[in-house]
Formats: C-alpha cells, sequence, structure tokens
C-alpha cells in the first residue's frame, strides 16, 4: 500500500457522473477521507488484488506430485466439523 506521506509527483484525472462522484464522496466522508485518498486506496487495493490473481508461482516437479497426490486423497473427517455443520446456523430461519 501506498503511504500518505510519500511524495506524489503524477496526477490521475478521471471524470464521473455527478451520482458517481456524490457517492464517493460520501463513502469518503464516511472513511473520514478526503476523495483522492478514498478513490486512491481503493483503486490500489484492486490493483493490487488483480496483480494477486494473476501470479505465477513456480515450485519443483516433486513439490508438485505431492500436491497433485494431496487434492486426490479422500478429504479427512473431523468431528467438530461435522457437528458444526450439522447444527442450525445463525443464518439460518428460526421458524423453519
Amino acid at each position: 500500500m501506498i503511504s500518505t506521506k510519500e511524495n506524489r509527483e503524477t496526477r490521475i484525472s478521471i471524470r464521473a457522473t455527478a451520482k458517481q462522484k456524490e457517492l464517493i464522496a460520501r463513502a469518503a466522508l464516511r472513511s473520514n477521507k478526503t476523495i483522492s485518498e478514498f478513490v486512491l486506496e481503493n483503486i490500489i487495493e484492486a490493483a493490487e488484488a488483480l496483480e494477486l490473481d494473476n501470479a505465477d508461482f513456480v515450485v519443483s516437479r516433486k513439490k508438485y506430485k505431492a500436491f497433485l497426490t494431496a487434492l486426490d486423497e479422500s478429504p479427512k473427517s473431523i468431528p467438530a466439523l461435522r457437528k458444526l455443520f450439522s447444527e442450525p446456523s445463525v443464518l439460518d430461519d428460526p421458524q423453519s
């Protein structure tokens, strides 16, 4: 994440509708940030997420084979999880 104390030398200009700007301004206000801080923080997060989604991972052939073997194994039975998933959730309708 880029620090707010870094010297910012480059300007980014974008066009938005009045409604879009109002929405962004409200969100920035709720976040106690300026519109510029809010927009920059969120576009940086989105860009970093895209970069991570497109990251390549390089592993040795041996580790790759071990990974595939682990994927092919039957799932382990974990009694605590079985119990947890068999009980109603806080999101379940209490009347059903």
